[in-house]
Order: C-alpha cells, then sequence, then structure tokens
C-alpha cells in the first residue's frame, strides 16, 4: 500500500494527472486517494455496474461512467498519456498486456510501464526474457515494457520514453527464417 500511495504522490508532484478504472478500493483506490491530497488530478472510468457494487470513488469530480469493460480500457487508453501496472491479479495483467499489444501493433506511442515493488513482477520479467530467447518475443517490443522499484524513478523513464520503429513484418520473417 505504501508504494501506491508513493506513486499518487508522485503523479501530483509531476503535475500528471492520474486517469483510471475510478474504484474506491484495492491498490488503484488508494494511489487515486494519494493522488487528490497530494492536489493531483485524478480522472476516473468506471462501468455502470461496477457503480451500481458501489466501488467508485464518487467524490471524484472527473467521474465517467460508461457500460462495458471494453469502453471502459479504450476510454482510459485515449484519455492516458502513459500506462503503469502496478502488483496485482488477471485483470491488471490483462489490460496492462493489451496495452502494450497495442503498442507493439503501432496503435499508441506511449510508455508503458510496471512499478516492480518488492520484486513482484520479477518472475514475470524472467518469462518475458524466456520468451525474447526463446524468439517468441522480438527485443524491440520486449523493451516496450518500463520497470523500475519506484514510482519516481519509472516516472523519470516515461519522461525520457521514445517510441520504437517496430517492423513486425521483420521479425515475423526472422521467426520463420529461425523455424525451418
Amino acid at each position: 500500500m505504501r508504494s501506491a500511495r508513493e506513486l499518487g504522490l508522485a503523479l501530483a508532484g509531476k503535475n500528471l494527472a492520474l486517469v483510471y478504472g475510478g474504484g474506491n478500493v484495492g491498490l488503484m483506490g488508494q494511489v487515486a486517494q494519494a493522488c487528490l491530497e497530494g492536489g493531483g488530478e485524478v480522472y476516473g472510468v468506471i462501468t455502470r455496474q461496477l457503480v451500481d457494487m458501489e466501488v467508485a470513488l464518487t467524490s471524484l469530480k472527473n467521474l465517467e461512467i460508461v457500460e462495458s469493460m471494453h469502453e471502459r480500457k479504450a476510454r482510459m487508453a485515449e484519455m492516458a498519456d502513459g500506462f503503469i501496472a502496478m502488483p496485482g491479479g488477471l485483470g491488471t495483467l490483462d489490460e496492462f498486456f493489451e496495452i502494450v499489444t497495442w503498442a507493439q501493433l503501432g496503435l499508441h506511442k506511449k510508455p508503458c510501464g510496471l512499478l516492480n515493488t518488492a520484486g513482484y513482477f520479477d518472475r514475470l520479467l524472467d518469462f518475458l526474457d524466456v520468451a525474447v530467447e526463446k524468439q517468441f518475443i522480438g527485443d524491440v517490443p520486449r523493451g516496450l515494457i518500463l520497470t523500475d522499484k519506484t514510482p519516481d524513478d519509472l516516472l523519470d523513464k516515461f519522461s525520457v520514453y521514445q517510441h520504437p520503429k517496430i517492423d513486425k513484418g521483420a521479425w515475423a520473417r526472422q521467426l520463420m527464417k529461425n523455424s525451418k
């Protein structure tokens, strides 16, 4: 929970707005509360179903209610200038890898990062490195995932990020050549 609050305060301190799923629970609820406490701007996008379940941060002045999870993810992606995943479960991984895939396909050129608090993502990062070694992921797409242990350091990486040119055709041709 400490790193969630640190992220919220870091965003506010760097005058970066938070765009998130609009909830009042979990780590992201803590990020939002800390960002607000630090004087930052917070934008929430939440489904009507989650509002009905009473998990929305209803005190947000910028809370957008949408009808589906697909609409929610697309709207957050449209609004955000970068994406950070904190330790979480399947939903976190789903959202993060979808947005990284969109970056790989050139649908956006925004930084994507994992806040690797207490080494939470170490094994996932090892897995991704093995996938590169086995040539299921190219070096350049793997490089789309920025990581750091502290919010300030990760945000510093975001501030200098430049989206690489990705030639998916070249990588696919190399993969086919290597599989023969």
